[in-house]
């Protein structure tokens, strides 16, 4: 898609701020149309992690609605939420190209890595919460009922939670491109993250157990987990990126030296 000039009138910004948000609003409502209708297979596919946990019967798993303005309101929430994710690339795009302009030649080249790796880790946190998290999240909440009740899976409240999950996590997966552009464009050093590990661990712990919906120690603690090792990683990853740019800027200066 195009990206507009960096000098434009204020007019000409707010135009193409509009076109952009209108291309965004088009692409969800046709996305929303679309998985309309295909929003009692998707429930069915969001709930097998947590089958176990369901009644059964001979149309597969049940879910109770107490009204049916509940019925149209959780399967509006299954297509809205499914078009946002299917639309995400196209709207992370929008927004990036939004801002493309403002950036300097240097910082520029970073836009498509960015805008590939920011889909790929919300990918990688909605695949992660779905094949590891949900089962154990669900399972943890149903056993509490133990000695107290029996657990009426009602449908709002099952596709809620689920897609609460999914969202979060995906978000949560964020961290290592925060990371990454904290320390290579020198807004924090990386010596200094590097040193405070324990705060930035507190700080991981702080988020998981304030991002899991559930409230749950053991979702908390493998959110935790995974953002550690992203963390981690981010950090490797921004030391050698970092080690290659004073390799650059070194040779350079020789450069210069040798020039004069």
């Amino acid at each position: 898609m195009p990206i507009g000039p960096a000098r434009m009138p204020l007019m000409d910004h707010l135009g193409e701020l509009r076109m952009r948000i209108v291309r965004i609003l088009v692409t969800l409502v046709v996305c929303i149309l679309v998985f309309y209708a295909a929003a009692p297979t998707i429930g069915q596919f969001l709930l097998l992690p947590i089958k176990d946990f369901l009644p059964q019967d001979e149309n597969g798993m049940q879910l109770f609605a107490l009204t049916p303005f509940e019925s149209f309101g959780t399967r509006f929430k299954i297509a809205f939420w499914s078009s946002v994710v299917a639309s995400s690339p196209m709207i992370l795009w929008q927004l990036l190209a939004f801002f493309l302009p403002a950036l300097k030649p240097k910082e520029r080249r970073w836009f498509i890595p960015t805008f590939i790796a920011a889909v790929v880790l919300f990918i990688l946190g909605v695949v992660f919460c779905y094949a590891v998290i949900l089962k154990t999240a669900i399972q943890w909440l149903v056993e509490q009922s133990q000695g107290l009740g029996d657990v009426i899976p009602q449908m709002s409240a099952y596709i809620d939670i689920i897609i609460k999950f999914e969202i979060g996590f995906g978000i949560a997966f964020q961290l290592p491109l925060i990371v990454f552009y904290l320390v290579v464009f020198g807004i924090i050093p990386y010596k200094k993250l590097r040193g405070s590990w324990r705060i930035i661990y507190v700080v991981l712990l702080v988020f998981s157990a304030i991002i899991t919906p559930d409230a749950s120690p053991v979702t908390m603690i493998l959110l935790f987990i995974a953002l550690v090792l992203l963390y981690e990683i981010s950090l490797l990853f921004s030391r050698i990126v970092l080690a290659r740019k004073i390799r650059r800027e070194k040779e350079e200066e020789r450069e210069l030296i040798g020039e004069d």
